[in-house]
């Protein structure tokens, strides 16, 4: 199953674990698979629509989705998807 990191923002929303193993064939049924299992972190990284959160950036294996299929963006077996919230700063 693909590996998904969470950062320390989220993982209060994940029962305090840094990497999860996680179902599915894209990166949209990954993120959906820990969605069910942590509706507060599927809250805190889509919004009301289902699209990501502008804040959250998503890759997978260092490859930033917004330049692959975005969500729909295969993931096999062995693949990270790494979560990285923005930040900012003044």
């Amino acid at each position: 199953m693909p590996v998904v990191t969470i950062p320390t923002p989220l993982r209060p929303h994940t029962g305090g674990q840094a990497r999860i193993e996680a179902q599915g064939t894209t990166v949209a049924e990954v993120l959906s698979d820990l969605g069910s299992r942590y509706p507060e972190f599927q809250k805190r990284i889509f919004d009301g629509a289902g699209a990501l959160q502008q804040y959250v950036n998503v890759y997978v294996n260092n490859e930033d989705i917004r330049y692959l299929d975005d969500l729909t963006t295969p993931v096999v077996e062995k693949d990270v998807v790494d979560i990285i919230p923005a930040v900012a700063g003044g």
